[in-house]
């Protein structure tokens, strides 16, 4: 695993310099065994090759602090769901070429196509291709994108996913089976030297099924909706708590965990119980919208 890093208000629910979530200063923070640089207070770095920018971290609906699904990586073009953070990705749009790779259809992670139409508006993206899996893009196309509801389809084309799909740099994206109602994928993501996976709406056990599929990527960006406390919750509508995850991210070896799809109702500060988390896998921080994160 490389080295990676996290900038931005990530300080906030970490043990080191405290920042403001509302103004969050330039920061990046050194990860794994990696030294701190520093250059000045509150600023430290560790640059990394690749960049991914959590757009908006949290699930079902937005709230004051949070918009639901939607993750970046600005230099080679790749989304990973279209939630209603999708109208930020404008601002980060560096490639003629743009591909969007959906988990599943439910609304907080595909509303943002229909943003489309404002993000590439004069900007200079050739081709935009919406990827995922045959029934769910089909879903989309027939009820988000109906007459009656969304008339004018954005310029962009759905492309049913391959096993294995080349991205840019020399990477490669598989993907693997969630449970989750009416289904979910899970994603990983592969560089000579880089890796990322991207594992939402699921319940996570300490020993699940897609264990194998994630094990040793340098981060790991893995939804955690609820606290431990709220484990039927969970289990009810298909979402995780934090010791399984943070179990598992230890037992798959992985570099870095960040928790995402954080229920839009909690209004604490540290509404998923990090402490406990990082007692079972210390290298573990909570995403909020606005984080970067080097890998």
């Amino acid at each position: 695993m490389t080295g990676s890093g996290i900038r931005g208000a990530a300080a906030k629910n970490a043990k080191w310099p405290s920042l403001s979530r509302s103004q969050p200063p330039t920061c990046y923070i050194g990860l794994l065994d990696k030294a701190w640089t520093h250059e000045a207070d509150n600023h430290f770095w560790l640059r990394g090759t690749m960049k991914l920018i959590l757009l908006g971290t949290t699930g079902y609906h937005p709230n004051d602090q949070r918009h639901t699904a939607c993750f970046m990586i600005p230099e080679l073009g790749i989304i990973l769901d279209a939630g209603t953070a999708m109208y930020r990705a404008r601002k980060f749009l560096r490639t003629p070429e743009l591909d969007v790779f959906l988990t599943h259809a439910h609304l907080d992670h595909v509303i943002g196509l229909t943003f489309l139409l404002d993000v590439l508006q004069n900007k200079n993206v050739r081709r935009v291709t919406v990827h995922g899996a045959p029934d769910k893009l089909a879903a989309v196309k027939e009820h988000l994108f109906a007459e009656l509801l969304f008339p004018v389809k954005p310029p962009f084309e759905f492309r049913p996913l391959a096993p294995r799909v080349p991205l840019a740099s020399g990477g490669t994206l598989t993907h693997f089976p969630l449970q989750h109602p009416g289904g979910t994928l899970g994603y990983r993501l592969d560089w000579p030297g880089h890796s990322l996976a991207y594992v939402t709406d699921t319940t996570a056990t300490n020993n699940a099924a897609y264990l194998n599929a994630i094990a040793g990527v340098d981060v790991l960006l893995h939804e955690c909706n609820f606290p431990d406390t709220m484990a039927e919750m969970a289990a009810l509508t298909g979402h995780s708590v934090t010791t399984p995850v943070a179990e598992l991210a230890r037992n798959a070896q992985v570099g870095r965990l960040v928790l995402v799809h954080v229920d839009p109702a909690a209004e604490e500060e540290d509404p998923l119980n990090l402490e406990a988390a990082r007692a079972i896998f210390p290298r573990t921080v909570l995403g909020y919208d606005w984080m970067e994160v080097d890998f």
